[in-house]
C-alpha cells in the first residue's frame, strides 16, 4: 500500500521542528496526523482523495490541521473510543466515528488497522497497512521518545514497543524524523527498550544511593546538560518512579514528589 510522508513545520519540541503527516492508500485515502497546512500536503491530499482523517494521539503538534483537511475533503473523522472529548478539545472537531484496537479503516487500497500503543499518551495508537506502521511518537530513528508523567505511562510504553517488535513490521513511519526500514526496525525498537531500561536502572540506583526528590534523582540519573529540557527529564523520571513503585520495593509519593526504598 502506498504510504507517503509530508513533513510539516510546526511548533514542537521535537529536534526536527516538524511533524510528519502521512497519506495512506488512495480513493479514498487515510490522512494521519495532519499537524499543519502546506502546499505539498494539499496537493497530495487532492491527488489521493482523502476520505478519512485520524491521529496517533492528541498532542498539539499532531492535530493542528485536522479541522481544515476534514472540511476540505468532507472526510470521516475518527477518534479513539472513549476519548472523543479529549479529541474534540484538541482539534475543535467532533469525531464522526470511533475506533478501537483492531478496527479496520477502509481505503481504496485496502484496510488500515488500528493498534493500541499507549504510553507516550494514553490514547496513542498506530496505523498498520501491509507491513507499514504509521507510529506517531512511539518510535524515532535517532534519540528517544519522551514518556512523562502524569499523562505518560512507562510500563505501557515498553509493552507497546515489545508488541510492535513481536509484530515484525517492515517499515516504521514516525511522527518526527526519517522513516525506519528493514533490519533497522527491530534494531530501533531494541534500542528504545534498552534506553528506557538503562534509564530505569539509573533512577533506581539514584534512589538507593539516597536521592529522594525528583530533582535529586534527575541530577543523578542524567549525565548530560538538561538546559531547555529539564521539565521533560523530570517528567520522565516521575514516569520511571511510578513504574518502579508498582514493580519493585521502591516507594514513590507523587503528591510530595518523594521517593525512597522500603
Amino acid at each position: 500500500m502506498n504510504v507517503t510522508r509530508v513533513s510539516v513545520p510546526v511548533e514542537t519540541r521535537a529536534p526536527t521542528g516538524q511533524t510528519n503527516a502521512y497519506v495512506v492508500g488512495s480513493d479514498p485515502a487515510l490522512l494521519v496526523d495532519p499537524a499543519g497546512v502546506t502546499g505539498r500536503l494539499d496537493a497530495l491530499a487532492d491527488e489521493r482523495g482523502i476520505g478519512h482523517v485520524a491521529v496517533t494521539h492528541h498532542h498539539p503538534d499532531h492535530v493542528g490541521a485536522v479541522a481544515r483537511y476534514a472540511e476540505r475533503h468532507d472526510a470521516t473523522v475518527w477518534a479513539r473510543g472513549g476519548r472523543a472529548g479529549s479529541f474534540e478539545r484538541a482539534t475543535g472537531v467532533t469525531p464522526d466515528r470511533a475506533f478501537a484496537d483492531g478496527t479496520a479503516i477502509p481505503t481504496g487500497s485496502g484496510p488500515v488497522r488500528v493498534r493500541d500503543t499507549p504510553g507516550h499518551a494514553p490514547e496513542h495508537v498506530v496505523f498498520a497497512a501491509e507491513g507499514v506502521l504509521c507510529c506517531g511518537d512511539l518510535a524515532v530513528a535517532e534519540g528517544s521518545v519522551v514518556v512523562g508523567a502524569p499523562a505518560g505511562d512507562m510500563r505501557a510504553y515498553l509493552t507497546a514497543l515489545r508488541r510492535v517488535h513481536a509484530s515484525g513490521p517492515d517499515r516504521l513511519c514516525p511522527g518526527h524524523g526519517p522513516e525506519i526500514e528493514g533490519k533497522a526496525v527491530r534494531e530501533t525498537v531494541d534500542r528504545l527498550v534498552a534506553h528506557r531500561l538503562d534509564r530505569e536502572r539509573r533512577v533506581r540506583a539514584a534512589v538507593e544511593q539516597g536521592a529522594r526528590t525528583v530533582e535529586e534523582v534527575c541530577d543523578a540519573a542524567y549525565e548530560k546538560d538538561l538546559t531547555g529540557v529539564r521539565d521533560l527529564a523530570e517528567a520522565t523520571v516521575r514516569a520511571h518512579l511510578e513504574k518502579l513503585a508498582v514493580e519493585s520495593d521502591l516507594r514513590w509519593d507523587p503528591d510530595e514528589d518523594v521517593a525512597e526504598t522500603l
